[in-house]
């Protein structure tokens, strides 16, 4: 909210981000506290909640479990597609820093070995036998598409977030060269990408239960220790995961809700009198 101070808000999704959509709003993230807000709500009213989105917290769980007992609980989707293209960057962050590690090495070799022939005067040729200046300089090995290795990786961030259908022409050629030169980066691009198509497809919750542990089974075989604990946590809350094919629930109008203070607060350039804030905020939102 301000000074990095957190706050809790749970909305209505009938409201539509309107006037109704704000429900409590409340200072930190302990649950004990949440719980000791909404149970000021009438035992009635909180029966009556059929469903509930969320994210991976625990504490947000405990408290839905406890104020919303007879309400479904449906983790939203675009979490665990993010907590997956988190991991698909890692792997290529890392693949990065040993690409960059290597081309240090080599520039260390390459002033070495001149070096030596300066010393020794000569013969001026490279390990192919051409002929080199006596202050020729290193340059990293070029791909098709007249980029380095390193440049490669740091440059394709972006295609690696999109589908592959709004790839512009330069993605796909840098793409093809990617998972040709990087075939690991092209296995959790797969991983990440097939997750995203089980979530957008219309089916009934066993069919998405079968495409779910098919996916399973492709990061079993993958082996990637962030992918590997990403399985696991969904795993353990397969039934709220699969909540998601009953109504196709997400939590996007809570977050466009998050969005919308906060434009608010930036509107007001910063807040200086928190309570007043919150007192707007009401009469707005709640």
């Amino acid at each position: 909210m301000s000074t990095g101070e957190v706050y809790t808000i749970a909305s209505n999704k009938d409201a539509h981000g309107r006037k109704g959509c704000l429900i409590a709003v409340v200072k930190g993230t302990k649950a004990k506290d949440v719980i000791k807000a909404l149970m000021k709500i009438p035992e009635a009213l909180r029966m009556s909640v059929e469903e509930v989105t969320l994210d991976f917290s625990e504490s947000m769980h405990n408290i839905v479990e406890t104020c919303f007992p007879k309400a479904m609980r449906t983790l939203d989707r675009f979490h665990h597609q993010q907590f997956c293209l988190e991991a698909l960057q890692e792997v290529r962050r890392e693949y990065r820093r040993e690409q960059m590690t290597l081309d240090a090495h080599a520039r260390e070799e390459h002033r070495l070995m001149m070096r030596q022939l300066q010393e020794n005067d000569g013969p001026f040729v490279d390990e192919e036998g051409n002929a080199i200046r006596r202050n020729a300089g290193y340059y990293p090995e070029r791909l098709e598409n007249g980029e380095t290795r390193a440049e490669l990786l740091a440059r394709s961030k972006g295609l690696l977030m999109m589908s592959p259908e709004k790839w512009t022409g330069t993605q796909k050629e840098r793409a093809e060269i990617l998972f040709r030169e990087f075939p690991d980066i092209k296995t959790a691009f797969s991983l990440t990408h097939s997750l995203r198509m089980i979530f957008s497809q219309r089916c009934t919750k066993e069919q998405g239960a079968v495409s779910l542990h098919s996916w399973y089974s492709k990061v079993g075989e993958f082996g990637n220790k962030a992918f590997n604990d990403i399985a696991a946590a969904m795993y353990d809350r397969e039934d709220e995961i699969l909540n998601y094919f009953v109504n196709r629930s997400t939590n996007a109008s809570a977050e466009s809700l998050n969005a919308k203070i906060k434009h608010f607060r930036a509107q007001l350039r910063g807040i200086i009198d928190r309570k007043f804030f919150l007192f707007r905020l009401m009469k707005i939102y709640a």
